[in-house]
C-alpha cells in the first residue's frame, strides 16, 4: 500500500525542481547579453529535455540500479536499462523516478551559465547527454545510491556536492577550455567588466530558485509521514530560507564595504551561494547553524567570483563556479563542523569532517577528470567553441537564425500602421499646395541642443517657458563625455565606459536672445558635478513650416 501524501510530496518536490530550470535560465539570460538569450533558453530547454532521455535509458540504473541478489556495488551500479526495477517504497516507483530526473537536469543545467555566450549548440548538446548518462550518475551512486561515500558515512542530504558541486566542477572546465569572451580581458590582463543585459531577468531567476529550493531540499525527505518526519521538514524549510536570508544580507553588506556601493548581481549570488551551502546540512544543522553557514557563503562566494575572474582568468558570466562549485564543497564540508548530530562543534570530534573532506575531494577528482577528456574530445571534434565573428554578432542569429529575442518588443503604433496600410501607391507624390520659395531668412536663427540629467526637466522646462521658449523637442538618450561617465563597478571590476540616461533638448530660436537661453540653461543645470550637462550650439539656415509654407522667423510663430 503506497501512502497519498507520500507520494504527494514527492511528486510536489519534483514539480518545484522542475521549475527550477525556469530561475536558471532567467538568471543565465538576465546576466548575458541579450544577443544570446535565445540560445540560453534554448539550451536550458534541451539539456533538460536531453537529460530526461538519457537518464531514463542509462543514467537512473548507474545510479541506483542493484544487482539481482540486492547487493550494491560501492561504485557504480548495477544498471537498469529504462528503469524496469522497482524502487518504490511508501511512494510508487515512477514518483522516485521523476524526483531524480530533475535533480540530474539541475546538475547538467548549472554549466549553461558558466559556458555562456560562446560555445557551440552541437557540443553542448553533446555534453548534456553525457554528463545526464555518466558524470552525475556515478558519483551520485556514491552518495545516494549506497556506495563506497554513503557506506562512510558522507552526509550530503539534498546535493550540494551531488548535485550543485559536480555542476560547478564541470563548468569550471569547461570555462576553462573555452577560454574568455572576446574582449574580457585588455591587452595588459586586466578584468573588464561586460554587464548582463536585464538584472530584473536576474532578479526574478533569483526569486523563482529560492521558491523551488522548498522542494529540493525539504522534498529530499520523500515523505510526510510521522511526527519526526513532519518535525524535521519544517525544520529544513527554516532553515533553507535563512541561510540564503543571512547570504543575501551579507553580501550585499560586504561588497558595500568593498566596491563603496552594494552590488546587485552580488547580492543576487550571495543568495544562491547561501542555498546551494545549505543543501548537504540542511537535515542535521541547527538555525543557528545554518545562519553561519550562510555567512561563510555569503563572504565566500565574493572571493570565489573575484578569484576567477581576476587571478586565474577563467570568464564564468553568471557565477556558477563560485555559487555552485565552490559553495557547495564548501556546504559540504561545513557539515563536518555545524552537524548537530556528530558535528566537530557539536562534539563529534573530527571523523565527520574528514569523510566529508575526502567525499568532496573524490568527486572533484572524477568530475574534474571525466569532463576534462569530455570536453577535450569534443574541442577536438565537433568544436566547443563558435568563431569570433559568431561570438561577435551573437549566438542566437548564428546558432538558431533568430534576430533578436526582442524584436517584437516596440510594437508598431497601430495609427500609423493603419495610415500605411490605407496610403495608395503612386508613381509620383501628391502636392496641394504651391511651390514653397525659400527666401535667406531677415532674423538670425540658432539652434540650441541641451544634454541633461533626466530629473532636471520639469525645471528646465518652466524656466524656459518664462523666458519665451516654447517650442521644444525632447528625446530620451544615453552617452557619456570624455570622463566616460561616472566611475561604476559590475561584479567587482570597473566599467570602461557607463553609458548614463540622459535627455536631449533641442530648441530653436530667432528673437529670444541665444544668451539668454544659454544662461537660464545653465543656471537651472549646475550642481558643480560632473553630468551637469552641455550646450551645442548650431547655427540654422532656414526653417519651413509644412503646413503654411511660412519660412524664416515667421515659421517658428503661432500666427493663427
Amino acid at each position: 500500500m503506497y501512502s497519498s501524501v507520500d507520494t504527494i510530496w514527492v511528486l510536489l518536490g519534483a514539480i518545484l525542481v522542475f521549475f527550477m530550470q525556469a530561475g536558471f535560465a532567467m538568471v543565465e539570460t538576465g546576466f548575458t547579453r541579450a544577443k544570446n538569450a535565445g540560445n540560453i533558453i534554448m539550451k536550458n530547454l534541451m539539456d533538460f529535455a536531453l537529460g530526461t532521455i538519457f537518464f531514463w535509458i542509462i543514467g537512473f540504473g548507474l545510479m541506483f540500479g542493484m544487482s539481482k541478489t540486492g547487493t550494491v556495488n560501492p561504485f557504480i551500479g548495477a544498471g537498469d536499462f529504462f528503469i524496469r526495477g522497482d524502487y518504490g517504497a511508501s511512494y510508487p516507483s515512477w514518483a522516485y523516478v521523476i524526483f531524480q530526473t530533475v535533480f540530474c537536469a539541475t546538475a547538467a543545467t548549472i554549466v549553461s551559465g558558466a559556458m555562456a555566450e560562446r560555445t557551440k549548440f552541437k557540443a553542448y548538446c553533446i555534453y548534456s547527454v553525457l554528463i545526464s548518462a555518466l558524470i552525475y550518475p556515478v558519483s551520485g551512486h556514491w552518495i545516494w545510491g549506497g556506495g563506497w561515500l554513503a557506506q562512510l558515512g558522507f552526509q550530503d542530504f539534498a546535493g550540494s556536492t551531488a548535485v550543485h558541486m559536480v555542476g560547478g566542477v564541470a563548468a569550471l572546465i569547461g570555462a576553462k577550455i573555452l577560454g574568455p569572451r572576446i574582449g574580457k580581458y585588455g591587452s595588459d590582463g586586466k578584468t573588464k567588466a561586460i554587464p548582463g543585459h536585464s538584472l530584473t531577468l536576474g532578479a526574478l531567476g533569483v526569486f523563482i530558485l529560492w521558491f523551488c529550493w522548498f522542494g529540493f531540499n525539504a522534498g529530499s525527505s520523500v515523505s510526510m509521514t510521522g511526527d519526526d518526519v513532519l518535525f524535521n521538514t519544517s525544520l529544513i524549510m527554516v532553515t533553507t530560507n535563512m541561510s540564503a536570508a543571512v547570504a543575501a544580507a551579507v553580501t550585499m553588506l560586504f561588497t558595500w564595504f568593498r566596491y563603496k556601493k552594494s552590488d546587485i548581481s552580488m547580492t543576487l549570488n550571495g543568495a544562491l551561494a547561501g542555498l546551494v551551502g545549505i543543501t548537504a546540512g540542511c537535515n542535521n544543522v541547527s538555525v543557528v547553524g545554518s545562519a553561519m553557514i550562510g555567512l561563510i557563503c555569503g563572504i565566500v562566494v565574493v572571493f570565489a567570483v573575484e578569484f576567477f575572474d581576476n587571478v586565474v582568468k577563467i570568464d564564468d558570466p553568471v557565477g556558477a563556479i563560485s555559487v555552485h562549485g565552490v559553495c557547495g564543497a564548501l556546504g559540504t564540508i561545513l557539515v563536518g563542523l555545524f552537524s548537530v548530530d556528530n558535528g566537530l562543534f557539536y562534539g563529534g570530534g573530527f571523523h565527520l569532517l574528514g569523510v566529508q573532506v575526502l567525499g568532496v575531494v573524490a568527486v572533484i577528482a572524477w568530475v574534474a577528470i571525466t569532463m576534462t577528456i569530455i570536453f577535450t574530445i569534443l574541442n577536438k571534434t565537433v568544436g566547443l567553441r563558435v568563431t569570433e565573428e559568431e561570438e561577435l554578432s551573437g549566438l542566437d542569429v548564428n546558432e538558431h537564425g533568430l534576430t533578436s529575442a526582442y524584436s517584437d518588443f516596440m510594437p508598431m503604433n497601430n495609427t500609423l500602421k493603419k495610415v500605411y496600410e490605407a496610403a495608395p501607391v503612386s508613381a509620383s507624390p501628391v502636392v496641394d499646395s504651391e511651390p514653397i520659395v525659400i527666401t535667406p531668412p531677415k532674423d538670425k536663427i540658432t539652434k540650441v541642443s541641451v544634454l541633461a540629467n533626466p530629473s532636471k526637466f520639469d525645471d528646465l522646462k518652466r524656466a524656459l517657458n518664462d523666458i519665451g521658449v516654447t517650442g521644444v523637442t525632447v528625446t530620451n538618450v544615453i552617452g557619456c563625455g570624455i570622463q566616460k561617465g561616472r566611475s561604476q563597478y559590475y561584479r567587482g571590476a570597473e566599467l570602461d565606459m557607463n553609458l548614463i540616461p540622459k535627455i536631449k533638448l533641442e530648441i530653436v530660436v530667432s528673437k529670444v536672445p541665444v544668451e539668454l537661453v544659454v544662461n537660464t540653461v545653465k543656471k537651472v543645470l549646475y550642481t558643480g558635478s560632473f553630468g551637469d550637462g552641455k550646450i551645442f550650439i548650431y547655427d540654422v539656415e532656414n526653417v519651413v513650416k509644412v503646413r503654411t509654407g511660412e519660412t524664416g522667423f515667421d515659421a517658428l510663430q503661432d500666427n493663427d
